[in-house]
């Protein structure tokens, strides 16, 4: 992780020249590429300073903002029978062969080397040799295994860089905002000898509030799906009963920005997260979604996306610039809020006075 931000900080200083117009997208992007890749594989996937990195390209290619995305996405949902027979057509075979023989050859790589690693791919390969173990009644394919690293992976990566880059571009709006961020994180370096350490994601109380209040206006899920298993389940403050396998839609885009829960829903307020009578709860503020299906690399989403924050906000200053869109237009994926247009802002090296 260490080495991950020393790239980090070598690529705003060094690739991004002081005072310019930037995508920030496209640089949070191949920053968390980096670190979920190196989670997850064991693999330095060089995203941040490869703009040829086949990791970048693969990733631009599974959240592509398309129509083609976008009715292989409803036509699941809607119709997932009907979307099964034709899996044939659906299934992108070029990602699929790449992650199902990166897969292999990592896990290959390690038998015959004996490498063992603390990642996701190490978990995989004790689940594989051992499944009964685990109690695993059925075979671990190279199939199967892929496809958890390529949830991983896809889920990890583009959340994150999400959420970084809804952060800087509140933070570039209300620069009171960021000299205040910008001083616990600097206090905070200060007490770790210039270091930022695991301890300091708690510590830091106020980006953890500039965390949430991101999450709260910038859900990276706009929508959760759930299916009623329970035989019924009855809503005491209503009275709506919803029958067993009932297919809901939970909108969470609209319970985040309901005034009546959030006052003033349209305004990035991180200080409503610190205030002693929050009202806010775990049925009312759901970015990574509840119970046993809540979202599987969320540890990881915190840890990355805070690091990555206090790195750059303690090195630099962000503003706006003329290709900033306020409001920015959304695209039209049915799953993430993302910008059609990217996120254009003014990056500064940051000097003190």
């Amino acid at each position: 992780m260490e080495t991950i931000k020393e790239q980090a900080i070598s690529f705003v200083f060094v690739r991004i020249p002081d005072n310019s117009d930037v995508e920030v997208c496209d640089v949070t992007a191949k920053f968390t590429i980096d670190v979920v890749g190196y989670c997850i594989f064991g693999i330095k996937m060089n995203a941040l300073i490869d703009e040829q990195s086949e990791f970048r390209i693969i990733s631009r290619e599974i959240f592509k903002d398309s129509l083609k995305s976008l009715v292989k996405f409803r036509l699941r949902e809607a119709f997932p029978t009907f979307y099964n027979k034709l899996a044939f057509l659906m299934h992108d075979t070029r990602q699929t062969s790449f992650f199902v023989n990166l897969v292999e050859q990592t896990i290959q790589h390690r038998i015959k080397n004996n490498i063992v690693r603390n990642d996701f791919i190490n978990i995989l390969k004790e689940l594989k040799e051992n499944p009964k173990k685990f109690g695993i009644e059925f075979e671990l394919t190279e199939l199967l295994c892929a496809a958890q690293a390529y949830v991983f992976f896809g889920a990890g990566f583009e959340t994150s860089s999400l959420t970084i880059s809804h952060a800087l571009y509140e933070l570039a709006q209300h620069h009171e905002i960021q000299d205040k961020l910008r001083q616990e994180i600097k206090e905070e370096f200060e007490r770790n000898s210039g270091t930022i350490k695991f301890e300091s994601v708690k510590t830091m109380k106020y980006l953890h509030a500039v965390y949430q209040e991101t999450l709260r206006k910038y859900p990276t899920g706009m929508v959760i799906y759930r299916e009623c298993t329970a035989p019924s389940y009855t809503f005491k403050s209503t009275g709506l009963t919803v029958p067993k396998y009932q297919k809901m839609i939970i909108p969470v885009i609209a319970l985040h920005h309901n005034p009546d829960i959030y006052p003033n829903p349209d305004v990035f307020d991180p200080q409503r997260f610190l205030t002693e009578n929050d009202l806010i709860n775990e049925t009312t503020y759901l970015p990574f979604g509840r119970g046993p299906r809540n979202c599987i690399g969320a540890r990881l989403a915190v840890i990355q996306t805070k690091v990555g924050l206090a790195t750059f906000i303690r090195n630099h200053k962000v503003d706006l610039c003329k290709k900033t869109e306020i409001p920015y237009s959304f695209g039209q994926s049915m799953f993430l809020f993302q910008p059609k247009n990217g996120v254009y802002l003014k990056i500064m090296k940051f000097h003190e006075n």
